[in-house]
C-alpha cells in the first residue's frame, strides 16, 4: 500500500473531525433507536437499515473533492470519477453484507436490552478488535492493552452473572437473554470488522488516500443496506411502516422523525470511525468507541431513568479502568518515540 498523501496537520484536522462524528453518533445512535422501541417500534430489520440508510450522505464530500482534482488535475491527464478498483470494491461488499449482519443483532439487542446494559455489552467489541488487530494487521499488545482487554472482559462477565437483574417490563426473560447474547455476537462480529478494513486498505494495490476511503465505505454501506433491505422485503416491513407509524404512541409525524434522525445520526458515526481507522488504526478506532461508553451511560440514565444497579456500577467501573490503563499506556509508548526521535542527529 502506497503512503497515505495527506499531511500531518491535515491528519489531525481530520481526525478531531471524525472523534466528534463518532462521539455523535456513538451516543445519540443508541438513544434514538431505542426510542423507537420504547414507544412501539418492533421491526428489527427496518432499525438494523436505518443504521446505513443515509448513505447518500458520503457523496457530498466525494463530490467536493471530485470537484477539486478536476480544478487541479495531475499530469494533464482526464479527473478519474472513481478511484476504487476491482479488488478493493469486492471487499467493500463482502464487508458491508457483513455490516449488515452486524446492524440486525445490534438492533435486536437494543429492542430487548436497557441502553446501558446493551451499551456495557458493547465494550467487549475492544477485546475482539485487538484480537483481530493482532492476528490480521500485526497490532502489538504491551502490558496496559492486555490489561484493559482482561478489565472489560470481567466486566462483561459481571453483566452476564446478572443478566435476568433489570429485564425491562413487560419483556420476556427468554428475549431478554437472546438480547443479551446477539449483542454480544454484534460485538464480536463488530469488533473483527475494523481489523478487516484496516487490511483491506494495507493489501489495496492503489494510494489509500480518503477520498478513496469515502469511497470504499459507500460500497459497504450501500451493500450493507442492500443487505438489510432483502431482510426487510421477507419480513414484510416496508408494508408494516405506515400501520406502526399511525400506531407510534409519539404520533405519526415524531415516528418518521425518529426515523430520519435514527439514520442521519448512525451515519455520522460510520463516517466518523472510517476516518480513525484512516488516521490512526482500527485498534484505535476501537478504543475511542468504548471510551464512549460512560457517556451513553449517563444519557441513559438522564432520558430513560434506566435503573443503575450494584452489578452495572461494577462493570462501569472495570470498563473505565481498562479505558484508562490503555490510554496511559499509549502515552507512555508514544513518549517512548519521541526519545530516539530526538536524540537522532
Amino acid at each position: 500500500m502506497e503512503a497515505h498523501r495527506i499531511s500531518n496537520p491535515t491528519r489531525k484536522l481530520l481526525l478531531m473531525l471524525s472523534i466528534i462524528l463518532v462521539t455523535v453518533g456513538a451516543c445519540g445512535g443508541p438513544l434514538i433507536m431505542r426510542l423507537y422501541f420504547l414507544h412501539g417500534g418492533k421491526r428489527i430489520w427496518l432499525t438494523g437499515w436505518l443504521q446505513t440508510a443515509a448513505w447518500p450522505l458520503i457523496l457530498i464530500p466525494l463530490v467536493a473533492s471530485y470537484c477539486n482534482r478536476r480544478k487541479k488535475p495531475e499530469g494533464g491527464s482526464p479527473t478519474k470519477l472513481v478511484l476504487i478498483d476491482l479488488r478493493t470494491l469486492i471487499s467493500g461488499v463482502i464487508i458491508g453484507c457483513l455490516v449488515g449482519l452486524t446492524n440486525h443483532l445490534y438492533s435486536f439487542g437494543v429492542g430487548h436490552l436497557p441502553v446501558s446494559t446493551n451499551s456495557l455489552i458493547l465494550a467487549t467489541q475492544l477485546v475482539f478488535t485487538a484480537f483481530s488487530a493482532f492476528i490480521l494487521v500485526g497490532q502489538k499488545f504491551n502490558a496496559y492493552t492486555v490489561n484493559a482487554i482482561v478489565l472489560l472482559t470481567l466486566g462483561s462477565v459481571v453483566l452476564a452473572i446478572h443478566a435476568g437483574s433489570e429485564r425491562p417490563k413487560g419483556e420476556k426473560n427468554k428475549m431478554y437473554v437472546l438480547g443479551f447474547i446477539l449483542t454480544l455476537a454484534a460485538a464480536a462480529l463488530s469488533g473483527c470488522l475494523l481489523p478487516l478494513i484496516e487490511l483491506t486498505y494495507m493489501k489495496a494495490k492503489q494510494a489509500i488516500s480518503y477520498t478513496l476511503v469515502m469511497e470504499f465505505q459507500s460500497v459497504v454501506c450501500i451493500s450493507a443496506t442492500v443487505f438489510s433491505t432483502v431482510g426487510m422485503l421477507v419480513n414484510n416491513d416496508f408494508k408494516e411502516i405506515s400501520q406502526e407509524a399511525r400506531e407510534y404512541q409519539l404520533g405519526e409525524t415524531k415516528y418518521y422523525l425518529v426515523l430520519v434522525w435514527c439514520a442521519i445520526v448512525w451515519q455520522c458515526f460510520t463516517v466518523g470511525f472510517t476516518g480513525i481507522i484512516f488516521c490512526a488504526s482500527s485498534l484505535f478506532s476501537g478504543i475511542m468507541l468504548a471510551a464512549l461508553l460512560p457517556i451513553t451511560e449517563v444519557l441513559a440514565v438522564i432520558f430513560y431513568h434506566e435503573k443503575f444497579q450494584a452489578e452495572k456500577g461494577i462493570a462501569l467501573a472495570l470498563s473505565l479502568w481498562g479505558f484508562i490503563s490503555h490510554f496511559y499506556g499509549a502515552i507512555k509508548h508514544g513518549k517512548k518515540q519521541q526519545i530516539p526521535e530526538a536524540a537522532a542527529p
